[in-house]
């Protein structure tokens, strides 16, 4: 590592306390950044998932991240902590392993027999030489004998490269197989070149233009293309890729300045120059590290753990990266972007890489709270993108991608407007809403797979060929009930919210007395038979029944009364830990890595690791039971995470599962996004505070609070007794504080009465 990396980083650590053992009790933050462990989740693999994450190099919400790469071409997991060799340092944008990449390529140094081949080009190295932060990563590669550096900005990098006394010192520029192109221009010390890999949906047009500048001049150079080297300076084919070369000192540093475009070489250059120009490496990781610095320091806490302070920010740090930029500046100052959707460059914004099923629970509110002026910019684009492919995303890669269920554009959407973000066309997303929900998509992904079905009956079947037809018939009335929200606040004629209003009960459908949970249910009306309400999939979604029984985000109060009443609901809740955790996986034909993470957690059937169960904890505020939430909220936080490489319980997903920690750390999290409300847990630490957008703060304090004091005995707000089991958004944006008394014993007084529970849509229209 540059020593004057290494003496800031260390000096961060020491002044943050990092030396001290993991379990001894800090008491502030002063830099948060160096609080953030990128190798968090990193150790998992198809089969078994603690995170699927990568250290993403990068800027918040950046075009383009850097990652050391591990894996094969073209593998999902690129990076994963057991690997011994490292193969490139890849520009990616994927948004998972499962979803993969777009616009791909890959930077190697080496010394000694030049070579593109990715398996002759690898080499050894050990994570004890090996440091990663969000703004600065470095590497030793034995092999090569060479030290690589990198550090972003939101559309490019600068690579350091410290090479060994070689005649033969080079760095291959690999542009991946299906299209790309490379061009050496010696004289400039320029490569510039394009990638046309992507992995899901269709995307016309597609090309991730690059440009490379070296600070040092060309010994050597040749192209390869198609397994077939060359020495001349242009290669296009299925898979293009470059080698240059230089004579070199021990301990010579090579600086490489690289940037991209999804709209062309000039614009490449263009990012370039804007971004990184004659920057030194230094400069380009201070800048990052100051925006890194600023957009953690939103949010400070005290009083916790060297792990708990590690795994809050390593959070928050993913709950910041996804979804991508995808628009860049013209040499005229016009914000533009390219057009998964038609192909086309187009004015505006636009953003990718995210899945609303996953990021519509706890990603998208807590940019709603904390980071609303970015969400604007995503709002905004969702109108461009519904312009130009006639339909909103649920999952962009960039582009439309045929995956996951539901039509939870209508949830991000909704929730946005509600909380108060402005300055986009709301009148074209309510429009694009209507769209999506009542029509089918031009793919099951898009829309609404069995919209005919659901409008008719209210459900869609188990047995028309729709597959995870519960659960998509679960989702679609809650994103019903965020337009009937939407229609509320636009004013719409009372017989479209009251249309949506009505729809937003279509769960009660799918309600089972005979089990008491949610069941597929045939056409004719009768309830699909055979049921096991421990089967994976089939008539649900990466889940079984007793996970998705509790998709009723909005309407809790009437899903407690169909199961019996507030005490039958709870204990219903109680059910899901005492169970043992069992499955039927034959509707995969193998178990998915989901039900594995499950079976291990020791935690009955609570699927933490997945997404749909992960509200379901705070369930028991809204019959009166609330420190059972504060119990399992904190026995979840304290299990399934930690700052480490197996730091996850399951797949990050894109900020999701990141998101429900940093929420639920804090003491309260969005079970229904769409309204104004969060529901209590109960805080981790002895103090947070959150900076808001408009100037104003949200403080937590909780000072008796500890391992043992997970329990809250009494709040106040503003000074006030507060007794409810929830916290109204517009409260907290004129700015709060609330102050917890925390205790090793519940109480059973507080938060028991109707009066104290959260928002359900029966108690607004009976």
């Amino acid at each position: 590592m540059n020593k004057l990396i290494y003496g800031a980083f260390s000096a961060l650590l020491a002044s943050n306390g990092i030396a001290c053992a993991q379990d001894h009790e800090i008491s502030a933050v002063f830099d948060p950044v160096a609080w953030v462990n990128p190798l968090m989740g990193t150790d998992s693999k198809g089969s078994f998932s603690n995170g699927n994450t990568y250290p993403a190099i990068a800027v918040p919400w950046g075009m383009n991240f850097w990652s050391p790469q591990t894996g094969r071409m073209g593998d999902g997991w690129m990076y994963t902590y057991g690997a011994e060799r490292i193969r490139g340092f890849k520009q990616t944008h994927q948004p998972s392993p499962w979803m993969n990449d777009y616009g791909q390529f890959s930077i190697m140094p080496g010394s000694g027999r030049p070579t593109v081949d990715q398996d002759g080009r690898a080499s050894w190295f050990s994570h004890k030489a090996e440091t990663a932060t969000p703004y600065y990563y470095s590497v030793y590669l034995a092999d090569a004998d060479v030290t690589t550096e990198i550090t972003p900005t939101e559309r490019a990098a600068v690579f350091r490269f410290t090479f060994p006394q070689s005649d033969s010192s080079f760095v291959a520029i690999d542009a991946f197989d299906q299209g790309s192109e490379i061009t050496i221009l010696p004289e400039e010390g320029k490569i510039i070149g394009y990638s046309s890999k992507y992995s899901r949906g269709k995307l016309p047009n597609f090309r991730n233009y690059f440009v490379i500048q070296f600070d040092k001049p060309f010994a050597f150079s040749r192209t390869w293309c198609d397994s077939v080297y060359s020495e001349g300076s242009y290669a296009k084919g299925d898979h293009a890729a470059a080698i240059i070369g230089f004579k070199t000192q021990r301990g010579e540093e090579v600086t490489m300045r690289v940037a991209s475009s999804f709209i062309s070489h000039e614009q490449a250059a263009l990012n370039l120059r804007r971004e990184v120009g004659n920057k030194t490496f230094q400069q380009v990781a201070d800048e990052a590290r100051t925006i890194w610095s600023e957009t953690l320091g939103r949010v400070t806490v005290e009083g916790g753990t060297h792990d708990q302070f590690e795994t809050f920010y390593s959070c928050l740090y993913r709950t910041v990266l996804f979804p991508n930029r995808l628009y860049e500046v013209d040499d005229e100052g016009t914000i533009v972007h390219y057009s998964p959707y038609n192909g086309k460059v187009i004015p505006g914004y636009l953003f990718g890489g995210t899945g609303f099923w996953d990021t519509f629970r706890a990603l998208y509110p807590f940019l709603n709270l904390v980071y609303p002026e970015i969400n604007v910019e995503m709002q905004a684009g969702l109108v461009n993108a519904y312009h130009e492919g006639g339909w909103l995303p649920e999952w962009s890669s960039p582009g439309y991608a045929n995956i996951m269920v539901g039509n939870n554009s209508a949830s991000v959407v909704s929730d946005a407007y509600i909380k108060g973000l402005r300055g986009y066309d709301i009148q074209t997303l309510y429009e694009a809403l209507l769209h999506g929900a009542n029509n089918e998509g031009p793919m099951t992904a898009v829309g609404r797979a069995g919209a005919p079905y659901y409008i008719d009956l209210g459900y869609v079947p188990y047995d028309v060929g729709i597959n995870e037809n519960a659960a998509r018939t679960l989702e679609y009335a809650y994103d019903d009930f965020a337009i009937y929200q939407l229609a509320k606040k636009l004013k719409r004629p009372e017989g479209e919210i009251e249309l949506y209003a009505q729809r937003s009960r279509n769960y009660r459908h799918l309600f089972d007395p005979e089990t008491g949970l949610m069941r597929g249910k045939n056409k004719d009306g009768n309830f699909q038979s055979p049921f096991n309400p421990f089967k994976w999939g089939d008539a649900f979604t990466e889940g079984n029944s007793w996970h998705y029984s509790w998709s009723v985000f909005h309407d809790i109060e009437g899903l407690a009364r169909l199961m019996g009443g507030h005490q039958a609901f709870a204990s219903k809740l109680d059910s899901v830990f005492l169970l043992p955790p069992i499955f039927d996986e034959s509707y995969y034909g193998s178990v998915i890595h989901e039900i594995r993470e499950m079976q291990v957690a020791d935690m009955g059937q609570y699927a933490h690791g997945n997404q749909p169960i992960q509200h379901m904890t705070y369930l028991y505020n809204y019959v009166g039971q609330p420190w059972k939430s504060q119990y399992w909220v904190r026995e979840t936080i304290n299990r399934m995470y930690n700052p480490r490489p197996d730091g996850y319980c399951g797949d990050e997903d894109n900020g999701q599962t990141s998101a429900w920690y940093v929420f639920s750390a804090l003491g309260f999290y969005p079970v229904c996004p769409a309204t104004d409300e969060y529901v209590m847990g109960a805080p981790l630490f002895k103090k947070a505070t959150v900076y808001l957008s408009n100037g104003k703060q949200l403080v937590i304090n909780a000072p008796e609070n500890s391992a043992e004091n997970r329990y809250m005995q009494s709040v106040q707000l503003n000074g006030e007794p507060y007794d409810k089991n929830f916290l109204k958004h517009s409260a907290l944006l004129k700015g709060a504080t609330l102050d917890i008394r925390m205790s090793a014993q519940p109480n059973r007084k507080r938060g028991v009465a109707p009066s104290a529970f959260p928002y359900s849509l029966t108690n607004e229209l009976d």
